[in-house]
């Protein structure tokens, strides 16, 4: 395999801000209890850069660039533009009005690199080309100082690709975050459950009950049966609708609510 770089890209262009628009997204349910994985985070970070990043995307990127290099072994850490573009969660949270996740990924990458944060790299391959981002850092500098003098080279494959996941939960932490404390008999229902429905189902339920102020283990647990029996995909059952709502309070689940 051979590989030449084609281009490198710093600090020093500047370009136009575009308008934000928000999206609502359901709640966040809160971190769960125990020892949580850290992301290291520069102090110059908040003191220097923050302050002037004024584009959510190239936000978003920076932030992701944090966790992605931390999650990397080796001489060098870098991030490619390819293995960015097959992180599901970090596509769909790019997503811009009329731009395609691709677009955004790479509107919120030049900006970061026109900004200094970044270091790009183009590389051709025997296969294609790709795009790599380092941190601009010393470690970064050294990186792309040692790319342009053919001492060093990324190893552009993604036999092991990086991506965010969706860090669930368990059931027990969700049903004490939600419901209340568990006991002995609770424990063994919850087990039972989790062997018996998917995880998205009971927090699903579990939304559900805390949306309607039902905090108990029966009435989640009639949802799910509900689903199991009559299906659940193809229902309004998410709780956001008024007519779902006062089905699950005021009908067939009432007696739930009242025990």
């Amino acid at each position: 395999m051979s590989i030449r770089p084609l281009a490198c890209e710093c600090a020093g262009s500047s370009l136009a801000l575009k308008t934000i628009t928000m999206n609502k997204t359901e709640s966040f349910a809160g971190f769960p209890e125990g020892k949580l994985p850290l992301t290291h985070i520069p102090n110059a970070f908040f003191s220097e850069l923050l302050p002037r990043i004024d584009h959510l995307g190239e936000f978003k990127i920076t932030l992701y660039a944090f966790w992605a290099l931390s999650q990397k072994e080796g001489r060098f850490r870098y991030i490619s533009m390819e293995e960015m573009s097959v992180d599901q969660l970090l596509m769909e949270g790019l997503h811009a009005e009329s731009m395609t996740p691709l677009e955004a990924l790479t509107d919120a990458l030049e900006r970061a690199v026109a900004r200094g944060t970044f270091l790009k790299v183009q590389v051709e391959f025997d296969q294609g080309q790709d795009s790599y981002f380092f941190l601009n850092s010393p470690k970064g500098r050294a990186a792309v100082a040692s790319i342009e003098a053919g001492d060093w080279q990324p190893t552009g494959d993604l036999e092991t690709p990086i991506s965010l996941a969706l860090e669930r939960p368990n059931i027990y932490t969700l049903y004490e975050q939600n419901i209340g404390p568990l006991t002995p008999m609770i424990a063994e229902q919850l087990r039972e459950a989790e062997n018996e429905y998917p995880a998205d189902w009971i927090e699903d339920a579990v939304r559900i009950a805390v949306t309607n102020n039902v905090r108990k283990w029966r009435y989640i647990e009639a949802i799910l049966e509900d689903w199991h029996n009559r299906g659940k995909d193809e229902r309004k059952d998410r709780g956001d609708t008024e007519k779902a709502r006062r089905r699950y309070v005021e009908g067939d689940f009432a007696e739930y609510g009242d025990t």
